[in-house]
């Protein structure tokens, strides 16, 4: 068994015993493995693990990265799926919409047009989330709470993107309950949302928050994806990546 395999099976151990204690099925909780700053051969590993979705934050890095891997074949016709976690400039839009299968940091409304213009037409709708700022914080990326829904109103009618559920990156909680409580307001805004009977929400069904160190709290607070880097690949070593 490789490490990174092995990993792989900590992690979900964590997430159905998180979900056994929440009364939840294990179905309900996505594992996506955040693949940034780890090369295609870590990919690589992670796949004939069984994973299939994958998330990235630089997003040149992670189109040469697409590339490199497309021509692994999968067992049963699978296919990867690639999930954009990082901020998007509007120089990168284009590279995100013709590469990517889900767009999680949709914080302004400008972002999601250019989006949806440039997602190429022969692709799927891009799956997109809004990411909301829970904690309040004035230098960390999302929208503020009490504007997300209508940026949701807003998103839901743009013809090439699918709003899928909203995304938090909360600042680190000290213990479990803190975890919980940020978690939970990350919550309370998508039930508000999904509930809103806005048009367009038919596939509204994602609430992507948690990482290695707290997915205990974010899954016990509702999360239905949780982003794990350094628990599935390990330590990371930072260089200066092109966003």
């Amino acid at each position: 068994m490789t490490t990174i395999e092995n990993n792989l099976g900590q992690i979900h151990a964590r997430i159905a015993a998180t979900c056994a204690s929440a009364n939840r099925p294990v179905t309900s909780v996505q594992l996506l493995a955040v693949s940034k700053t780890f090369g295609a051969d870590a990919v690589r590993e992670a796949v004939l693990a069984g994973q299939r979705s994958f998330g990235e934050n630089y997003i040149q890095e992670a189109v040469d990265k697409i590339a490199a891997v497309r021509a692994m074949a999968l067992p049963g016709g699978d296919a990867l799926q690639w999930h954009c976690i990082g901020p998007i400039q509007s120089n990168k839009t284009r590279l995100v919409a013709e590469n990517f299968d889900w767009a999680q940091t949709v914080d302004r409304l400008k972002i999601a047009e250019r989006l949806s213009a440039q997602r190429p037409a022969g692709m799927a709708p891009l799956n997109v989330c809004i990411q909301v700022n829970v904690d309040g914080g004035e230098t960390k990326s999302g929208v503020m709470p009490q504007d997300a829904l209508a940026l949701a109103e807003a998103i839901a009618k743009l013809p090439h993107l699918v709003l899928r559920g909203i995304m938090s990156i909360p600042d680190d909680a000290p213990g479990f309950e803190a975890q919980c409580a940020v978690h939970k307001k990350a919550a309370a805004i998508f039930e508000l949302i999904k509930v809103s009977g806005l048009p367009g929400l038919a596939q509204f069904d994602t609430l992507s928050m948690g990482m290695t160190g707290d997915l205990e709290a974010a899954v016990a607070a509702g999360s239905t994806m949780v982003r794990v880097g350094s628990g599935v690949f390990g330590r990371r070593t930072y260089c200066t990546p092109t966003p």
